[in-house]
Order: structure tokens, then C-alpha cells, then sequence
């Protein structure tokens, strides 16, 4: 990608990390620019969404003494938000740790 490409995409790509609404409004600003540096955020924090509604999931399944593990995944799902707002802030294209190259 040209720096042009992730100048153009780096508020949109950002935006998508910022809750579920984020990730829509995101997709739609996106939608007319069709701009490759926003779209692989876009994928990225989709990916995280998922992961999230997976975890949710679970945690209505697990008994109470294991809701540990619920919250160690809901840490992990902050910290690679945190990491996919900080590489669209600096303006690179890297798959997230562990679920960046999946689909």
C-alpha cells in the first residue's frame, strides 16, 4: 500500500476499533472510498467483534467458578483492540495476534 492509501484510510480504520457502532459506521464511510488500508482494519475489528460475541456466549455457559476465564478473554479482546488502534495509528497492516489471519 502507498502512503496515500493509509493517509486516506487511517481515520476510518481507526473508528472501526471503537465498539460495534464504530465498526458500521466504518463500513459505510468505507463503502464509497473502497480504500484498501481501511477495509483490512474494517476485517481486523470484525474479526475482534466475533471473537467478542463468542465470548460473550460462552460466559453464559460457564459455571460461576470458571467466569475467569471469560473475564481473561475479555482482557485479551481489550488488549487486541488496543494493539489494532495503535497499528492503524501508525499506519500499518498487520494481522492481529491469533485471530488476524483467520477466515
Amino acid at each position: 500500500m502507498d502512503q496515500h492509501t493509509i493517509t486516506e484510510g487511517k481515520t476510518i480504520a481507526i473508528i472501526s476499533y471503537i465498539t460495534f457502532i464504530g465498526l458500521i459506521i466504518a463500513y459505510f464511510m468505507n463503502n464509497n472510498k473502497n480504500n484498501a488500508f481501511a477495509q483490512f482494519h474494517i476485517e481486523q475489528s470484525l474479526r475482534i467483534v466475533i471473537l467478542g460475541l463468542a465470548n460473550s456466549v460462552l460466559s453464559w455457559f460457564l459455571p460461576g467458578s470458571l467466569s475467569i476465564v471469560s473475564t481473561i478473554i475479555g482482557l485479551g479482546i481489550l488488549v487486541l483492540i488496543i494493539l489494532g488502534i495503535v497499528n492503524a495509528i501508525n499506519g500499518k497492516a498487520e494481522p492481529l495476534p491469533i485471530i488476524g489471519t483467520i477466515g
